[in-house]
């Protein structure tokens, strides 16, 4: 059994879990753990400029590649930094583990200089967190760390690390296994409850599949296309789970919600049976809750127990890993032949997206946003996407055909602005040669800037398009539409040269006004090796429809133009 200090065993740690990326942004009270970095070589350390891209980029980094992310930063402000990362992650169930440096054992509590109860702090905003009191504990702890992280519904844990800790030596033996009495997920569906699920589907008239990103994470798209193609029943996804069902299926009725499709919105308020799949029912989807799905009976499949009836009630709820649930239904499915008949909800729901599917009004006069969206698929049709926070990502959601799981990372729960760019970095590591395009607004893109910096220092390639309306757009379309047009902060009229900006950070920049100048500028992109930074001014106006107004029913939308009126 070998001896080491607190540093060399988190590194140990890393290498055991097969760590190949860490994130972070050195201090005082992690200097032992630097130091310790500097002298390893099992994985690469990304210098962020600021603790928030490192867990930003830890984030979308275990998005892409479906493994944890990790970061590391310092005590007191380092640690306050992360709380927006670990937030944005902790409500879209994405496993990370931080690790904090903390002043010594015997100054906590003592108001030390860059002293915060990390613990406290994080504890609303992480599946777990410790703080480590004594070497003999370490090994343990990371090790569990990890298993918590990306087990069951993931999230991210944190590990508060005294300086003390972290340069006394003690027994390095890293557990094989972990056993905890209080934590013991369940993979396996109640088969009773299973043999149900598949009578209903059978029975019901309307059934409608409601996809939720637990089937990203499940790595469950597989079985969920098999279902889909075997029962012919019609599906709509949330912002987290788009790419699971191709874009292109017939039976993929797009986004559901505040800014979903007609089609989408009206299937599941006019469904007889709902089947929540790794979804969890949050109030962008829902509106007004009373109205929701009330014709329906409910089936409701998550791994997490908690989430099951927490907002609406489920008449068959299922606890359980949605990839192995949806393997024992098909099984059960495949005794006989399905031969439910659902042409007359098809036929209905066709008919509601002829009325009113997802369009704009294009124009040779102004760029629109959707068009942009949509010749950036036509380039680079496979891209892995990243979007910040606000019209931008409604309008990628809706126009940007996602075909794939773990194409998509963005801040659904949380909606954190200044997001994109370090997850843009992270999302890149993560996928190698693929790539990577940041779609983000132009005030979301000043809250993490200083990425550009990392991007050049490591050669990470992505390409970031700023959808310029020169408005907090999102909050613009709300105060057009609810607030008489007083444009109270919103106004970004005044702006950066975002082009000098990018490179002075090393990277090209690009600004661009015309269908050409995008185009063009795009393909220049692809084929740096650089950075790149694209300041697309957009019409100034242009809204984000449909909308369903905060806390109304679904099926009242803010609506474009019928097809038959354009």
């Amino acid at each position: 059994m070998r001896e080491l200090n607190g540093s060399a065993m988190i590194c140990e740690a890393l290498k055991e879990e097969n760590v190949k990326i860490v994130f972070g942004y050195p201090g005082g009270a992690a200097l032992n753990i630097y130091d310790e970095i500097y002298n390893q070589k099992y994985f690469k350390h990304i210098l962020v400029r600021h603790e928030q891209a490192a867990l930003h980029a830890a984030d979308a980094y275990a998005r892409m590649s479906g493994e944890v992310g990790v970061a590391i930063v310092t005590s007191g402000p380092g640690f306050t930094n992360t709380i927006t990362g670990l937030a944005s992650a902790y409500s879209d169930s994405i496993p990370l583990v931080l690790i904090s440096g903390q002043v010594a054992n015997s100054l906590i509590g003592t108001d030390a200089f860059q002293e915060i109860d990390a613990v406290g702090i994080s504890r609303p905003c992480v599946k777990h967190n410790y703080l480590v009191t004594c070497i003999e504990e370490l090994p343990r702890i990371l090790k569990e760390a990890f298993y918590i992280a990306k087990t069951g519904r993931p999230g991210p844990v944190h590990i508060d690390v005294p300086k003390d800790v972290s340069a006394t030596l003690g027994a390095w033996e890293y557990p094989k296994q972990i056993s905890m009495k209080t934590y013991k997920p369940v993979y396996k569906g109640n088969s009773k409850q299973i043999k149900k699920f598949a009578e209903l589907l059978k029975e019901a008239k309307r059934p409608l599949f409601y996809l939720g990103g637990g089937c990203v994470s499940a790595n469950a798209s597989e079985y969920v296309r098999e279902l889909v193609s075997l029962t012919k029943i019609p599906v709509v996804e949330t912002l987290m789970a788009l790419g699971t069902l191709r874009s292109d299926d017939a039976l993929n009725l797009k986004m559901a919600g505040m800014h979903g499709s007609y089609s989408a919105n009206m299937a599941l308020s006019e469904c007889d049976l709902l089947v929540s799949i790794g979804a969890r029912f949050d109030d962008r989807i829902t509106g007004k809750t009373s109205e929701f799905a009330k014709h329906a009976t409910i089936i409701h499949v998550d791994i997490d127990p908690s989430s099951i009836s927490k907002i609406i009630r489920a008449h068959y709820p299922i606890v359980g890993d949605v990839k192995e649930v949806l393997k024992e239904l098909l099984e059960e499915l495949k005794k006989e032949e399905f031969h439910a008949d659902f042409s007359q909800w098809h036929e209905t729901l066709r008919r509601y997206n002829e009325l009113y599917p997802l369009c704009y009004e294009d124009s040779n006069e102004v760029l629109k946003p959707q068009w942009v969206i949509q010749e950036c698929a036509r380039l680079a049709p496979e891209a892995r996407i990243i979007t910040d926070v606000g019209q931008h990502q409604m309008w990628v959601a809706q126009f940007y055909p996602f075909n794939y799981p773990r194409q998509l990372a963005t801040s659904g729960g949380q909606g954190s602005m200044g997001y994109s760019l370090p997850a843009a970095l992270g999302a890149k590591l993560a996928v190698g040669d693929e790539v990577v395009v940041n779609f983000v607004g132009d005030g979301s893109i000043l809250m993490n800037i200083q990425e550009l910096m990392t991007a050049y220092e490591y050669g990470i390639k992505t390409i970031n398009i700023i959808l310029n309306n020169a408005f907090l757009g999102m909050v613009r379309q709300w105060q057009s539409m609810f607030y008489k047009d007083h444009f109270s902060e919103t106004d970004l009229s005044l702006q950066a040269d975002f082009v000098k900006i990018a490179q002075g950070f090393g990277c090209e920049g690009y600004q661009i006004s015309t269908k050409e100048e995008f185009s063009k500028a795009f393909n220049e992109a692809l084929k740096s090796d650089k950075s790149s930074l694209l300041n697309v001014l957009i019409d100034r106006f242009e809204d984000v429809l449909p909308m369903v107004p905060a806390g109304g029913a679904i099926y009242n939308m803010i609506l474009p133009k019928a097809k038959d009126k354009q």
